[in-house]
């Protein structure tokens, strides 16, 4: 029974990997998936490593990262590692988000596979800020405190929020402890995320470029999309690696290199830069109540999409308007995270708020642009059939 059950799982992997059909027509842009599952598997690895000498003490807890720098072997690189890659799995993410927004991958039937995707940044956003605090830097420190006191802005509940979250009433050795403990197990959720995520893909099937489902043009994954991914791989990696060894401090901050002290603030307060665009629509708003439930929508956007945006025609490549409208998007969110990174005053602030509007409007704007393509370049039935098939 057992044998019979061996060969039912090796006979569904490889049926997943090998025989399982794709489109013909996919671009490079749809091998992000499987740069983010490699950054994923680097990141498990190295953390698990680093753990092992890590020790999660405000009073230790910088030495412990400085020892691993110094004098764990490799340890240096083990760090280097695990911090780019950090940010290379965002750049990764944040990719294959906007190419299934232009592409109109959250189209039917592919709602749970969108929402599923969607679920997976915000539990990297969470993993990540948990770990950007570890180091025990000022930005470490200082970005704590700014994040977890925007819960404070809730009504009623929002100071007990904070006191659970600081496990006390201070930023301190609570914090740090838990904070750690919480970085430690998100990575797991964060697994299991991904695997539903490609277990749905498989049940529904790849997007294409041309929004179409023709099951007539479709190959083996096998060979010819994993020699793909295998080349995209090795092409990826040689770009993190330029990173880790010639870069290394690039994408961080320097006052992380100083131990915490809750008695100087830094100048200039300011997260990862993942975190920016999320960073910058808050801060944009004056009253901090509504600058939060601001962020909250900003992510519940993603979610939403499949359920208020259903275009008559998959793909943006044949609606002229609409791809004008998602450059500018585009732009908005770079704007976002170039003024995340600013001084809060004039006139990134004005900008700001400019720029958050914008941001909310492009999904209010959407489902109207949808009509106008369809109706002044004068899609049939037949084509719409064809792409919502």
């Amino acid at each position: 029974m057992r044998f019979v059950r061996s060969n039912l799982f090796i006979d569904q992997v490889y049926r997943s990997g090998v025989e399982y059909p794709a489109p013909s027509n996919l671009t490079y842009f749809w091998n992000f998936g499987i740069y983010a599952f490699v950054c994923f598997a680097i990141q498990l690895i190295t953390g698990i490593f680093l753990a092992m000498h890590y020790i999660a003490d405000v009073e230790l807890a910088f030495k412990s990262v400085e020892n691993i720098m110094r004098n764990v072997n490799n340890g240096w690189l083990l760090r280097y590692i695990h911090a780019n890659c950090a940010s290379m799995f965002f750049i990764v993410v944040y990719i294959h988000i906007f190419r299934g927004l232009y592409y109109g991958s959250y189209t039917y039937p592919r709602q749970f596979l969108w929402l599923s995707g969607a679920t997976i940044p915000l539990l990297m956003i969470i993993t990540a800020f948990l770990g950007y605090v570890l180091p025990w830097g000022q930005m470490s420190f200082w970005g704590a405190t700014v994040i977890t006191n925007l819960f404070s802005a809730i009504p009623i509940i929002g100071s007990y929020i904070v006191i659970w979250l600081w496990g006390g009433y201070a930023i301190d050795n609570a914090t740090l402890t838990r904070f750690f403990s919480f970085h430690y197990i998100l990575p797991i959720v964060l697994g299991v995320m991904i695997f539903i995520h490609l277990i749905t893909l498989h049940v529904v099937g790849s997007n294409n470029p041309l929004g179409i489902n023709f099951k007539t043009d479709e190959v083996k994954f096998s060979p010819y999309y994993t020699l793909k991914d295998l080349y995209g791989v090795i092409v990826f990696l040689i770009f993190t690696a330029i990173f880790i060894f010639f870069k290394s401090n690039l994408l961080g901050h320097p006052d992380n290199y100083i131990v915490a002290n809750p008695l100087v603030t830094p100048t200039h307060i300011v997260p990862e830069w993942y975190f920016l665009l999320l960073h910058a629509i808050p801060r944009s708003i004056p009253n901090k109540l509504i600058g939060v439930l601001a962020l909250f929508v900003a992510i519940v956007c993603l979610f939403i999409v499949p359920f208020i945006h259903k275009p008559l025609i998959r793909s943006s490549s044949f609606q002229p308007i609409l791809q004008y409208v998602y450059w500018f998007f585009l732009s908005i969110c770079l704007l976002l995270g170039w003024i995340g990174n600013q001084a809060v005053k004039y006139p990134f602030v004005y900008l700001g708020q400019i720029a958050t509007s914008l941001y909310f409007f492009y999904f209010i704007i959407v489902p109207t642009i949808f009509i106008i393509d369809r109706y002044f370049f004068e899609f049939d039935e037949t084509d719409i059939t064809i792409h919502r098939s």
